[in-house]
């Protein structure tokens, strides 16, 4: 069997053998926590993110899509960065209003609204990305009966799909949008004066490490509207192209290059400017917002030998980190970028599995992995840990203690 082993990620640095998060050591970390295990997530790491992504994306507005990491605090911070908000349930949309976002830039996307959502986005003004035809007629009779317009986006389902994506959302046979071929139908609804169609929203997937890959979609994306404007004759102010980009957390994963994205979004725009008009162009990204931002502090509270393999177990597990666990979208295992924070120098390793306190083969952090030796006491950190965490995980199962997070 191989074995894996990462390197120390970047975004952070070390002092004394000691990792560094927003300054601090990790111990100085853990004493602010109060415990282990615990969430921190680094403004300055977020911060970067949205800068570079300014820097290759200067014309195209920025969206968050809150269901990556739903933490008030970080939310608070993310809305003063970027240009708008995305939601998925009420209480995101109670979060994204509580922020220093407007309603004019909050967005509610999701397959299943129910009729309490799509009140309280209709009383919010907030633009809802329709998913199906019958939800159009529920935002219609809602409509009537509140007396109030609803500023809508038509949620599509292309004919194509983004390939090589950790998460297909396009393409095919799908829960999410509206099929192109539906459209003739669909427009016909949108007669109701009281629905205001603002724009089109086009997710085609997810976690993507491959630039030809979403240039691909990109380019895709423009050709059906293009097409779409000229069948249909309709005017949109914006278009959402969503997101898809992804970032490094297995072996062999590379940063995602932006300039050649960049670079053939600018010629997109360009090209298509005559038919576009004045079109605003949303870029609508979570996890590559706030992935790498975060970090899951665990203990180890035991060092087992069974049968010539060395296991590790913490006080941390699948319980507070599904993802990690390999248990949240992985077809085959992979471990996650994992290091013993405390002894970042350490030159002593060892091949170990790191595991949690659950009763259950499923409780894996780390399988086969090099690592520095640890003893008791020490702490793991799992990278990469900022986006689909705490949120994802479920935190009741067998009833352990749950963790706490930290914006710092």
């Amino acid at each position: 069997m191989t074995t894996k082993k990462h390197a120390p990620m970047t975004q952070f640095s070390q002092r004394d053998g000691e990792l560094l998060i927003a300054g601090k050591t990790v111990s100085q970390v853990v004493q602010i926590a109060g415990q282990t295990p615990c969430y921190v997530y680094d403004k300055a790491v977020i911060n970067a993110n949205v800068e570079r992504l300014r820097h290759h994306f200067p014309d195209i507005s920025l969206h968050y899509a809150i269901k990556a990491n739903p933490l008030p605090s970080l939310v608070s911070h993310v809305s003063t960065l970027v240009d708008g908000l995305d939601v998925a349930s009420g209480q995101e949309l109670a979060l994204a209003l509580a922020s220093s976002t407007g309603a004019d830039n909050l967005s509610f996307a999701g397959p299943g609204k129910s009729v309490k959502e799509l009140t309280m986005a209709l009383a919010s003004g907030i633009t809802i990305n329709v998913e199906s035809q019958t939800e159009i007629k529920r935002i219609i009779k809602l409509t009537e009966e509140l007396d109030t317009d609803a500023n809508i986006a038509l949620r599509l389902n292309p004919d194509f799909e983004l390939k090589s994506s950790g998460m297909k959302m396009g393409g095919g046979s799908q829960q999410f949008g509206i099929d192109v071929e539906q459209l003739s139908d669909t427009f016909d609804l949108l007669r109701d004066t009281r629905l205001q169609l603002k724009g089109l929203h086009i997710f085609t997937g997810s976690q993507n490490l491959r630039p030809e890959s979403i240039i691909s979609a990109h380019n895709n994306i423009f050709d059906l509207v293009e097409r779409l404007i000229e069948q249909y004759k309709i005017d949109i102010q914006h278009l959402n192209i969503g997101g898809g980009f992804g970032i490094p957390y297995f072996p062999g994963d590379t940063e995602l290059e932006l300039e050649p994205i960049a670079d053939n979004l600018k010629s997109l725009r360009q090209n298509y400017i005559s038919k576009f008009g004045d079109c605003e162009f949303i870029l609508e990204l979570g996890r590559y917002l706030v992935g790498n931002a975060g970090i899951y502090l665990c203990e180890i509270t035991d060092v087992k030998l069974s049968r010539g393999k060395r296991f590790l177990v913490t006080n941390g597990g699948l319980h507070h980190h599904l993802a990690a666990s390999g248990n949240f979208g992985q077809v085959i295992r992979k471990n996650y970028p994992l290091a013993v924070v405390n002894k970042m120098d350490a030159t002593e390793v060892e091949v170990v599995d790191v595991v949690g306190p659950l009763c259950t083969p499923l409780d894996i952090l780390g399988s086969n992995i090099e690592l520095p030796k640890a003893t008791i006491g020490d702490l793991v950190g799992v990278y990469q840990s900022g986006a689909y965490g705490f949120s994802a995980s479920p935190r009741d199962f067998l009833s352990h203690p749950h963790p706490i997070q930290l914006l710092l």
